[in-house]
């Protein structure tokens, strides 16, 4: 029997902590870690927040070499060493995936803590990509103790593998203050 997909996820701010919050989806109510600026309408390029607004996740992306598949409804892409992400507000390949060499500068997919060993790929600054409003903004595991991400959200590795197996392409994500 597959699992029902979550139509809603709402992501707020917890009272008087700007870089945490919680995410409620269905029965699961959990802690997340945000941006250090907090949550913010207006989000640009490098502001430390966590961008307001509606969003629908669109791919996850896992290391294979350390964990298994996790389960979801999510297509899904095994993170590789030439992974990156485009933060170049002058680039037209920004707030998309690229490849990288070793050698070249970028936001690796790849790291050596475990943030990016589950990554929730959403659709912020995506139709249209507008240069300095905010790129590689993900859903990702959480650092000790919640500490402030660059702008995304970050779970418990735990919670991150309960809720993608209830995200489906067609999920909500509201993120609000």
């Amino acid at each position: 029997m597959n699992p029902t997909p979550l139509s809603l996820v709402h992501i707020h701010r917890r009272p008087g902590h700007r870089a945490q919050g919680w995410l409620r989806a269905g029965p699961l109510t959990v802690p997340v870690a945000l941006g250090r600026a907090g949550i913010r309408a207006d989000k640009r390029e490098g502001d430390g927040g966590t961008p307001r607004g509606s969003f629908r996740p669109l791919r996850l992306w896992w290391r294979a070499d350390r964990l298994k598949r996790p389960a979801s409804l999510l297509p899904a892409r095994r993170i590789s060493a030439d992974d990156a992400w485009c933060e170049d507000p002058t680039d037209r390949r920004y707030n998309r995936h690229l490849r990288r060499s070793a050698n070249e500068p970028g936001d690796r997919l790849q790291r050596a803590d475990p943030l990016y060993d589950m990554i929730v790929e959403i659709d912020h600054n995506t139709r249209p990509r507008v240069a300095r409003r905010g790129s590689a903004v993900f859903i990702h595991v959480a650092r000790p103790a919640f500490a402030p991400t660059a702008g995304c959200v970050g779970l418990r590795s735990r919670d991150l593998r309960i809720l993608l197996t209830k995200l489906s392409r067609k999920t909500r994500i509201l993120i609000h203050c």
